[in-house]
């Protein structure tokens, strides 16, 4: 439906002139997009203290994480339509408030079955939130240079907030209690919803605002069984990986044959999760095409400019995290850094996401999507290549410092249009759906792209071990180690570089399909 359609009755419409607060909301929705990119780092540096104090196995404390993307990327399609039809304002409202609660919970857990549900509790509120917070973006700046700033703020969050989150994450861990991990978002989500309520105005999609409940059904259990299959995936490969290091550490010196562990795609549940996933979202696809007032247009993904920006996202997100999850264990396992080190260590990324998203807001109004798109593809896989080259005595200036700085140069130059690009003619019925769908498509990257590494880092670590042990190194698990995390950041730069390609073929927008100010109009209720 066009954006020109009338409001429904009893919304007020402010034609062509923009809020004159909306930098004010920025700010305010700028607090929760950091809260949701926060914690999805912040907690992974504290697995080992939370697994020790609350007794969690090593094979259960992987649903710290797991029963957090579960219900994060299987609720987020229905969380941005929620966001068109019930309203962004209040959607968002809820979301911050819930993610606090179920914060709130996490810290005060007592054993693993109320911290995995506090987890769940927060991924089905940032589902909520993160479109909510992406689309109120899209509708409060319509003129093409403030978007572009808007999207900078939006990109250098949500490329730089990762390293921010270890670094945090590290300090609370080691100087307070991992309980703060959970509890540090409640002062940020409190002075966010007191803000929101004065400066952050109300919008909702005009016209036919009925739910698709069926289709929000299969979608939601198609995307929790692709994620949860993909999760067990790097899980059993994490776990083979770790019993595999435990037995040829306690064999070493005996003769002992090395135990080789095995791949996790050897998981017959992972992959009858991966199917069925793959077979409900077939069906979702399907059922969308025929019912009248979708949950996902179909027009959202046929549009040759957004398809190749969800594309991309979802190629960046499976590169992203595994890298940072995998630099992240060089620093500690084998550079022997504090986790509050190997936070600091993880700053140069911030840094020049910082300064290419700050760039990228003058350029992209100038140049178009696609340049930009293409360049911070190609930097960031150089930075990524760059890590693969690492060793057991590199030194922190000599290519961490540099691959990292690439790296988040190319994140800022990438993140900006992207964002602004999946967002680019949806309209004012669709922006939370096409918020909803880009961070869909990014999570489940994620989730693919970190088994996908994960099996690959394990099977280059286990063959490393054989040949180092023979060769009679007696550095050869740490050693073997490091050819695991560098054959994880080749083939990371690798999805990277496959995105970069992506955006040079697939996206045609250029700098005067941007919007025009005035051109989407905010409908307040």
């Amino acid at each position: 439906m066009s954006e020109h359609t009338s409001p429904p009755a009893g919304a007020e419409t402010l034609p062509d002139e923009p809020y004159e607060r909306r930098w004010l909301a920025l700010g305010v929705i700028a607090l929760t997009v950091l809260l949701v990119i926060l914690d999805a780092t912040i907690v992974n540096i504290a697995l080992p203290a939370v697994s020790a104090d609350l007794d969690i196995s090593s094979a259960s404390q992987q649903w710290i994480v797991t029963a957090y993307t579960l219900t994060f990327g299987g609720f987020l399609l229905l969380g941005g339509r929620i966001a068109d039809f019930w309203g962004r304002k209040r959607t968002y409202l809820v979301g911050a408030a819930g993610f606090a609660l179920a914060s709130a919970l996490g810290g005060l857990a007592q054993n693993e079955g109320m911290l995995f549900a506090a987890r769940a509790l927060q991924g089905a509120f940032g589902a909520l939130l993160a479109p909510a917070s992406l689309a109120l973006i899209t509708v409060l700046f319509t003129d093409a240079r403030e978007r572009a700033k808007a999207f900078a703020v939006y990109g250098a969050i949500a490329g730089g907030g990762s390293a921010v989150g270890l670094l945090l994450g590290g300090v609370l861990t080691e100087y307070a209690d991992w309980r703060w991990c959970f509890w540090v978002n409640l002062p940020v989500a409190a002075v966010a919803v007191a803000l929101a309520i004065p400066f952050v105005p109300e919008s909702r999609a005009p016209g036919d605002t009925k739910y698709d409940i069926p289709g929000a059904v299969l979608i939601t259990l198609g995307l929790a069984s692709f994620v949860y299959g993909f999760t067990r995936v790097a899980e059993t490969s994490q776990t083979n990986a770790a019993e595999a290091a435990a037995a040829n550490e306690a064999a070493q010196g005996t003769g002992a044959a090395i135990v080789v562990p095995d791949s996790g795609w050897t998981d017959g549940l992972a992959w009858l999760f991966i199917v069925l996933g793959v077979a409900l979202v077939v069906a979702f696809v399907l059922f969308e095409r025929r019912v009248r007032n979708p949950l996902m247009p179909i027009r959202l993904v046929a549009d040759r400019n957004r398809g190749g920006a969800y594309l991309t996202a979802a190629l960046l997100g499976a590169g992203l995290l595994g890298a940072f999850f995998f630099l992240s264990l060089y620093f500690q396992q084998v550079l022997e850094y504090t986790p509050v080190e190997a936070g600091l260590a993880s700053l140069p990324t911030t840094v020049g996401v910082l300064i290419a998203a700050g760039a990228a807001s003058a350029l992209v109004v100038r140049t178009g999507p696609k340049p930009l798109m293409v360049a911070g593809g190609l930097l960031a896989a150089a930075g990524l290549f760059l890590l693969s080259l690492v060793d057991l005595d590199t030194g922190f200036w000599a290519l961490p410092f540099p691959a990292q700085l690439l790296l988040g140069l190319g994140l800022g130059f990438t993140m900006v249009p992207l964002s602004n690009l999946a967002l680019l003619g949806a309209g004012q019925h669709d922006a939370g759906a096409a918020s909803a769908l880009l961070n869909a498509t990014q999570q489940v990257g994620a989730s693919v792209g970190t088994a996908l590494l994960a099996s690959l880092s394990v099977g280059a670590t286990s063959t490393a071990l054989a040949d180092l042990v023979a060769d009679g190194d007696p550095q050869a698990p740490i050693a073997a180690q490091v050819e695991g995390y560098t054959t994880a950041f080749t083939w990371a730069s690798v999805l990277l570089l496959a995105g970069a390609v992506v955006s040079a073929v697939l996206i045609k927008a250029t700098k005067e399909d941007l919007p025009a100010e005035g051109a989407a109009p905010v409908h307040v209720g």
